[in-house]
């Protein structure tokens, strides 16, 4: 199963137990960074631009199922007037 990173209007669910917030995620990053050194030698990352990342793998922390996750539709918060058109 591929997952990917839920978006603004998305989260990720395990299909197991129902959680929706407490989750293992182990992904690789591919990253361009500026990086300033002081003539001290400490390092100051002022720039940093995502090349790629994958989702490896995404773990229930309260049931530890790997293969019950799912990407679902972020609910509305309790007391938000939804968009007009």
């Amino acid at each position: 199963m591929e997952l990917s990173i839920p978006s603004e209007g998305s989260s990720w669910r395990c299909g197991q137990c129902g959680n929706l917030t407490r989750f293992d995620v182990t992904r690789s990053r591919t990253v361009t960074e500026y990086w300033h050194f002081t003539l001290a030698g400490d390092r100051d990352i002022s720039e940093l631009v995502v090349r790629s990342e994958a989702v490896q793998d995404v773990r229930c922390r309260w049931c530890g199922s790997s293969d019950s996750i799912e990407v679902v539709a972020r609910p509305e918060a309790e007391g938000t007037v939804p968009a007009q058109p």
